[in-house]
């Protein structure tokens, strides 16, 4: 068993309480299109921060009055709304995968390539499951019938299918490479890229490909996915839209000046597609055409992914600044300088947002 230890700490706050239908993902749904509900304060100021053992590079989850994040010191932490430890479990490796929490379990997963299953009340371990390589994308999820499986990628090149109350492997489906990011679960397929540049739709059923689309190199991000189209990014510096019924990439942008690795993952609200990108620009697209609408320079590297609410869009870059842009044309609301860099996408909780940094604290900054 994985050690836990417990603290007893005093009642918790309610008012930035948020959990949806009694999930928690980090992408805000299973076909991980990066939108989010809350109240987004048109200012902000740090209200609380928590100090852990090691750089954070996993992105918090919020649910009900509990945030979740792993560590790399291989501690999933467990907070409530006021920044007070709750609980914390020693994984035994470093974390970068975010949880995903299903009606007060909670599914993470380290370093070494094992996805535990824990409870979220106290942390204690419910199962694992072990991969054989490194997993660093979140584990997505898909009801079938009266169960739920969980669905994770791993560096052992496969993506694994596992019975979320037992554990228990139903399928392993095999890819050309490491799979680094989440897969999208939509329509009852599984949808992901990896390093071996394709992208791969999967029957949750069966566990057997229905489709398998050259997109590129290397595709570190996830593939959220909406209308029957999936975006990527690539190492080669190049992001794509996938026709799934077409197979076939329909559109594809290149920055004709420089070539850096888009390694967030898009997000999507209406006809507006935005990812960030290494260049230290966040991009906005036409959904359908690949028509650039806007980019704003954040003046660092963006391996963040960005959250769409409200309209409005939150990014974090590699400096350490979390920004908040209009969609409509890309201008800027506000920006809030944390001083560290910020590999993972914020929580939005309330009127709340939570990011944990490269100098292992996570933060909380709100009204």
């Amino acid at each position: 068993m994985i050690k836990i230890i417990t603290c007893i700490l005093m009642a918790l706050a309610s008012s930035a309480a948020y959990a949806e239908k009694g999930k928690g993902e980090v992408r805000g749904n299973q076909a991980l299109t990066g939108e989010v509900s809350g109240s987004l304060p048109d200012k902000v100021r740090k209200i609380w921060s928590f100090k852990t053992g090691d750089e954070i590079k996993a992105s918090p989850v919020v649910y009900g009055n509990t945030v979740v994040v792993g560590c790399m010191d291989g501690f999933v932490y467990a907070l409530d709304l006021n920044g007070k430890l709750l609980w914390k479990v020693d994984t035994g490796n470093g974390i970068e995968s975010p949880a995903l929490i299903i009606d007060n379990t909670i599914y993470i997963s380290n370093l070494t390539g094992v996805l535990y299953a824990l409870n979220l009340a106290d942390g204690k371990e419910k199962w694992k499951y072990t991969t054989e390589g490194q997993i660093s994308g979140s584990a997505n999820w898909w009801k079938s019938g009266n169960s739920i499986r969980i669905i994770v990628g791993s560096y052992d090149y496969y993506l694994h299918c596992v019975d979320a109350a037992t554990g228990k492997n139903i399928w392993k489906y095999e890819s050309d490479n490491f799979i680094n990011g989440a897969a999208a679960c939509v329509d009852g397929t599984a949808i992901f890229g990896g390093c071996d540049g394709f992208l791969h739709v999967v029957d949750i059923a069966t566990g057997k490909a229905s489709v398998k689309i050259n997109v590129s190199t290397y595709v570190p991000g996830s593939a959220p996915t909406a209308d029957g189209l999936s975006y990527v990014g690539d190492y080669d510096g190049g992001f794509s839209c996938v026709s799934i019924p077409e197979k076939k990439v329909i559109w594809r942008y290149l920055n004709d000046k420089v070539q850096l690795p888009f390694v967030a993952s898009a997000a999507i609200s209406g006809d507006h597609v935005i990812t960030g990108s290494r260049d230290k620009n966040v991009y906005c697209f036409g959904k359908s055409d690949g028509k650039l609408i806007w980019k704003y320079n954040t003046g660092e590297k963006v391996d963040a992914s960005p959250l769409i609410c409200q309209e409005k869009i939150l990014i974090a870059n590699m400096r350490g600044d979390i920004i908040l842009l209009k969609i409509s044309d890309g201008t800027a609301v506000w920006t809030y300088e944390a001083g560290c860099p910020i590999f993972g996408n914020p929580a939005i909780a309330g009127s709340r947002i939570y990011f944990g940094g490269g100098d292992g604290t996570v933060y909380c900054i709100g009204k």
